[in-house]
């Protein structure tokens, strides 16, 4: 059941009021400080109204909470991402390290990338970083795989309408 235009910054209005500060410890206890919480609780709100789902629901509490984990998780994502990248650049002599403007578009770039790599199934995930990252040809990842070459084809096809989907995006 949809709500119309004008009855949903009203839900979105209850909703917020009657379980906002309840999300926010929530998350606080999952998160250790309150900014992050704070944020990821307003950030719950705003991907709960951009939904087309009622926001008359019999358990809401339950709901949100299901949309806040998976903000949890993609922020703990984007922190190993920076983690790692800034682990890697820490070895650069000084002044190769990129600008923060453009460490900001790599940071990016990566997380684009591990979502990509996350969204692909296992097996395809693994056939396409063996040929992008070890270099294996399809052969050689069948062999390794235990799979047919013909498997390899269709899960770097797929692999690759994955890369072609996010670069659109």
């Amino acid at each position: 059941m949809s709500q119309s235009c004008a009855s949903r910054p009203s839900a979105l209005n209850g909703l917020y009021v009657d379980h906002h500060q309840w999300l926010c410890g929530w998350l606080r206890k999952r998160l250790g400080n309150a900014w992050d919480a704070a944020d990821l609780a307003h950030d719950t709100f705003l991907r709960v109204y951009a939904s087309n789902r009622s926001l008359e629901m019999p358990e809401p509490r339950a709901f949100l909470t299901h949309v806040a984990k998976g903000l949890v998780v993609d922020l703990w994502r984007h922190r190993n991402v920076e983690k790692a990248y800034a682990e890697s650049i820490a070895a650069l002599p000084a002044d190769t390290v990129p600008c923060a403007e453009k460490r900001a578009l790599i940071l990016e770039a990566l997380s684009s990338i591990d979502r990509m790599l996350d969204a692909m199934p296992v097996r395809v995930r693994n056939v396409f970083l063996l040929a992008q990252l070890d270099g294996l040809n399809y052969a050689d990842i069948a062999a390794e795989l235990g799979v047919s070459v013909r498997t390899v084809n269709r899960h770097m096809q797929q692999a690759y309408l994955a890369c072609l989907t996010a670069i659109d995006a």
